[in-house]
C-alpha cells in the first residue's frame, strides 16, 4: 500500500532516506536493495537525480535543493517543512511509515548533523530506523533484540540518556548496568558465542554494528510481515 497525501507516505515495503551528507552510490544501490522506496531529504534529492534515480517524495526546508534539482522533480512531490526548531531528518521521520527506514546520507561530513541524527533515533524512538555510515550501522533499542553474529564481531552501546542494559553474549557483561552519556557506556564490546540478546529499561540506548550486519539489524527492527523481509 502506498499513501502519498499532503504530508504523508505508508507503504509496506522498506524506505531510503537519502540525505545530503557523506553517501557513494554504492551507499545508496545497497540501501535501495534493503529498502526500495527512495524518499530523499533536502540536499539529498540532489544527489537521486544525478544518480538518475526515481524519488517517491522529498521533504525538508529546501534551502540545499539546487535549482536544477528543482527543475526536475515534479512539484506534486515536494513537501516543505520550514520548522527550524527540528532537524530536516527528523522532520522526514515523521511522514514517512515503513516497515524499516535505512537512512543513507546522513553521516560523515559535518559532526553537528552526525549529532543531531543520533539524537532524533531516540526522539523517534518507536521508527525502525537506521543510520548507514562508511564502516558503521546505528539503530535506537527500541523493543528486544536476538542478534546470531559471528564470534568475535564489534558490538558497540552508547547511550544518549540515562538508562539501564541488559544483555547476553558479550564479551564484557553490561547486564543491569546503568549507561549515561556522561557515565557509563559501552563501546568496542564483542560477541563471544554468537547469540547476543539486547534490552533496555527505557528509550535512549543506541546500538552500533559494522555494515556488514545491516540486514541483521533490518530483521530484527522489521515492524510488518515478516515474509516481506529481505
Amino acid at each position: 500500500m502506498q499513501t502519498m497525501g499532503c504530508q504523508f507516505l505508508r507503504l509496506d515495503e522498506g524506505v531510503t532516506l537519502l540525505g545530503g551528507g557523506q553517501s557513494s552510490a554504492q551507499d545508496i544501490v545497497e540501501s535501495l536493495r534493503v529498502a526500495p522506496n527512495l524518499f530523499g531529504v533536502d540536499g539529498g534529492a540532489n544527489r537521486a537525480v544525478s544518480l538518475g534515480l526515481d524519488l517517491l517524495g522529498v521533504s525538508g526546508d529546501f534551502d540545499s535543493i539546487s535549482d536544477a534539482t528543482r527543475a526536475e522533480l515534479d512539484p506534486a512531490i515536494l513537501i516543505e517543512t520550514p520548522d527550524q526548531d527540528r532537524t530536516d531528518f527528523d522532520k522526514a521521520l515523521d511522514l514517512v511509515e515503513a516497515p524499516v527506514i535505512l537512512c543513507t546520507g546522513f553521516t560523515g561530513k559535518r559532526m553537528d548533523h552526525q549529532l543531531a541524527c543520533y539524537s532524533v533515533l531516540v526522539r523517534q524512538a518507536r521508527k525502525p530506523a537506521i543510520l548507514l555510515g562508511e564502516e558503521d550501522i546505528c539503530f535506537h533499542l527500541s523493543h528486544d533484540i536476538t542478534l546470531d553474529l559471528p564470534s568475535g564481531t564489534r558490538v558497540s552501546l552508547f547511550p544518549m540518556a540515562r538508562v539501564v542494559a541488559h544483555c547476553s553474549g558479550l564479551r564484557w557483561p553490561v547486564d543491569g548496568l546503568e549507561f549515561a552519556p556522561w557515565g557509563q557506556f559501552g563501546t568496542s564490546n564483542e560477541v563471544t558465542d554468537g547469540v547476543v540478546t539486547l534490552s533496555a529499561e527505557g528509550d535512549g540506548l543506541l546500538v552500533i554494528l559494522p555494515r556488514a550486519f545491516l540486514r541483521d539489524a533490518v530483521r530484527v527492527l522489521w515492524q510488518g510481515d515478516l515474509s516481506l523481509c529481505p
